[in-house]
């Protein structure tokens, strides 16, 4: 069994207003994996981050990180997690250089020149790394905070959103970095709304909405037993699907999606007749089709559905 590095046990966090930003949330994140936090906006990400890097008091439940509880042993914990948030924050004072210095000193660390010189070049900031932070560009302050969050070189690195405001070629080089820290060993846990990337790059995935966790797996089975195929037939310009022919097709969950009439079939469940079946039956519903084919879906297909069926 693959050892976890991280532990969220029945994470409760309420506010005065009466606001639930968690309830009770619980998820096992493995050493060593790659793992996507992913929901809409306010589903309780970042309040779990929050919670996380100690700026946020949870009001019950507990979290255990590599065998240490987070909350009665905080200092070791919080010498151990590298987290970059989504607020970019810097003193314009300083030099990249000089601030992955400091950073190390804050958490008892005599600097190693050599590890700030290799982040400061594999993340694109060497050129920059004597200059006031004032004179870096949005991208770049960005990519300092990620130097931040490895300088001390925890075993597992929090991303909160790191490449919003990050251009594309950038992103990417970026991304490859942080493959290699993972295959090193690092852990990631990461947040974003690129949900393309997320599929792409972790092992692991954990879907939250309203304080709850919708589901929680492996990549790949989350996308083997969650989602779904479907066949897609396209009619006439503006035509639509009634009450009526909606329940002559239930079985096939009918919805209508950018002008298509889609027959939705679980992947595990998939068989050649069965797509026979449904195609059969809107022939003799509406007649043949202008245009027919089958999509599987993806990553951002399940996110939108689970996180549709939560709110409803």
């Amino acid at each position: 069994m693959t050892p976890v590095a991280l532990s969220v046990n029945r994470l409760c966090k309420s506010y005065s207003n009466g606001k639930e930003a968690l309830k009770g949330i619980s998820l096992s994140v493995p050493e060593g994996s790659f793992f996507a936090l992913l929901g809409p906006n306010g589903a309780g990400k970042s309040t779990l981050i929050n919670i996380m890097a100690d700026t946020v008091v949870p009001t019950s439940g507990s979290i255990e990180f590599l065998g240490h509880d987070m909350f009665s042993e905080r200092l070791w914990c919080k010498g151990n997690i590298g987290v970059v948030p989504q607020e970019v924050a810097f003193d314009p004072f300083f030099t990249p250089r000089e601030v992955l210095s400091m950073v190390c000193g804050l958490y008892g660390q005599k600097p190693d020149m050599n590890w700030i010189n290799d982040l400061l070049e594999r993340l694109e900031l060497a050129e920059y790394a004597d200059k006031n932070t004032r004179q870096l560009s949005g991208g770049m302050r960005r990519r300092l905070l990620v130097a931040q969050a490895l300088v001390h070189r925890p075993p597992l690195v929090v991303l909160d959103e790191p490449t919003a405001g990050v251009d594309v070629k950038l992103r990417r080089r970026l991304w490859y970095y942080m493959r290699e820290l993972n295959a090193s060993g690092t852990t990631i846990l990461l947040t974003t709304h690129y949900l393309e990337e997320a599929e792409e790059l972790c092992d692991h995935v954990a879907i939250i909405d309203r304080g709850n966790v919708i589901t929680s797996s492996g990549m790949e089975k989350l996308l083997h037993e969650v989602a779904g195929s479907y066949l897609w037939l396209r009619y006439r310009d503006g035509w639509e699907l009634g009450a009526a022919d909606a329940e002559a097709l239930s079985e096939f969950n009918p919805r209508m999606h950018e002008g298509q009439l889609c027959l939705t079939l679980n992947r595990m469940h998939l068989r050649q007749s069965t797509f026979h079946h449904a195609y059969e039956s809107a022939m003799q519903r509406f007649g043949p089709p202008l245009d027919a084919g089958v999509c599987e879906e993806d990553l951002e297909d399940v996110f939108l559905r689970l996180t549709r069926e939560e709110a409803v």
